[in-house]
């Protein structure tokens, strides 16, 4: 026996209407996933089961989709089309790093450059030891040693920073995991 067509109307047995919203709501995300991929499509379904239960679609997200829909949102997402904004926020990332990766190589080089210099010159690392230093100038070196210290903390924090937001570009976050639940 081969398939029969199934008269539009509500399922009154609510055993078979689960059953029915389970097998009907499959193939709907799945026809979504379809759109999205082929068409390159921002898609975004949200179907509440018989007893209440949300379930929901979105590609790349349903909150990304929603919140354009909210705002009429005209431009895709930067011109990348299918891509995420997740996609973008880890290219800006990484342009970030790159120019940062950059930047300390030069200050590097520069370092170097400046022991090169002070060498050639024939300077000791320190003119004078601590204990021949009047108290104006142990002053002095301790607010540069403390200025110092602020410097290093501070660029410390910023590749910390760095650091870590990559790792989170990297990682799948809970809405991810929640996107692939959902899905299923």
């Amino acid at each position: 026996m081969g398939r029969r067509k199934i008269e539009m109307k509500m399922v009154k047995d609510s055993s078979s209407r689960q059953v029915t919203f389970s097998k009907r709501r499959t193939g709907l995300f799945k026809k979504g996933n379809e759109l999205a991929t082929l068409c390159g499509a921002e898609v975004a379904m949200v179907v509440f089961s018989p007893g209440g239960k949300p379930f929901s679609f979105g590609h790349p997200s349903v909150d990304s989709v929603a919140n354009r829909f909210q705002n009429q949102d005209l431009e895709p997402n930067n011109g990348n089309v299918g891509g995420s904004s997740k996609d973008a926020k880890v290219d800006k990332l990484n342009r970030q790093l790159i120019g940062l990766i950059k930047q300390l190589q030069a200050e590097k080089k520069r370092g170097e450059m400046l022991e090169k210099a002070m060498k050639a010159k024939g300077q000791p690392k320190c003119k004078a030891q601590i204990n021949e230093l009047s108290l104006h100038e142990l002053e002095k070196l301790k607010g540069s040693l403390e200025e110092l210290r602020g410097n290093l903390k501070a660029r410390v924090s910023e590749m910390e920073a760095s650091s870590s937001l990559l790792l989170l570009a990297k990682k799948p976050t809970r809405e991810d995991d929640k996107q692939v639940t959902k899905k299923g």
